[in-house]
């Protein structure tokens, strides 16, 4: 290792060596080491480069490599703030696509949250149908919707769903038309049962007539003795 020089250092550098470049900036630059074959070279720098961030310290300033992949410029090791070109960048992330339910606004390159939609308070729940029947079964559905007040470039799709779904059960309810068939069924059959029993009434009443026929008894006349 060759010795510390604070002499015939470079432009900004307070201490170098012929081997590793500058190993102290200035206070107000940034110190970044780049890789030369087996060496680290240090050079300083009044911001740091793409791909980097500045930490400050009391000690000296540093330039850290971002760690996030596809990141060109960081606000921190996992926080990036600007993607390579053709991706776009999502809460500090790079993406091919903005993910699920985000979108790019403006012609940036930065998904968008729904929260930016005004969005108006949820109606109340509709009625519980199914097939748009109201009656005759148990489980269906029921929904509820809101209105976009205000959307981010007056582009609505960037919005969250104006229609919610929920499952929902009722209690076991004939529809109408259902009870009056039923009403009329049931009318039918007591009528049906009201004749069948006068059928055997009446057969039964003739029944006991011609019973009471058979049993009569004739009066006999007594013979009279013979003159």
């Amino acid at each position: 290792v060759s010795t510390e020089l604070s002499q015939g250092c470079a432009r900004g550098c307070d201490l170098c060596s012929e081997f590793n470049g500058c190993l102290r900036c200035s206070p107000k630059l940034f110190i970044l080491l780049e890789r030369n074959d087996i060496r680290q070279i240090g050079i300083c720098l009044p911001s740091c480069p793409l791909g980097y961030f500045g930490l400050r310290n009391t000690d000296m300033n540093k330039c850290i490599k971002c760690k996030i992949e596809n990141c060109e410029s960081c606000f921190s090791r996992n926080f990036c703030t600007k993607c390579k070109e053709g991706l776009y960048l999502h809460k500090g992330r790079c993406y091919v696509t903005c993910p699920e339910g985000y979108a790019a606004a403006n012609g940036t390159m930065e998904c968008s949250s729904p929260a930016q939609c005004e969005m108006s308070e949820w109606g109340p729940w509709g009625p519980c149908s199914k097939k748009r029947k109201l009656c005759g079964f148990k489980k269906g559905n029921e929904d509820r919707t809101r209105r976009i007040l205000q959307a981010p470039s007056g582009d609505v799709s960037l919005c969250p769903a104006t229609t919610e779904v929920r499952r929902c059960t009722v209690q076991k309810n004939q529809c109408p038309e259902g009870k009056r068939k039923k009403k009329e069924e049931q009318g039918k059959q007591d009528n049906g049962n009201r004749n069948r029993k006068d059928t055997k009434d009446t057969k039964s009443g003739t029944k006991k007539r011609k019973n009471k026929q058979r049993g009569a008894t004739v009066p006999t006349t007594a013979a009279s003795p013979a003159q």
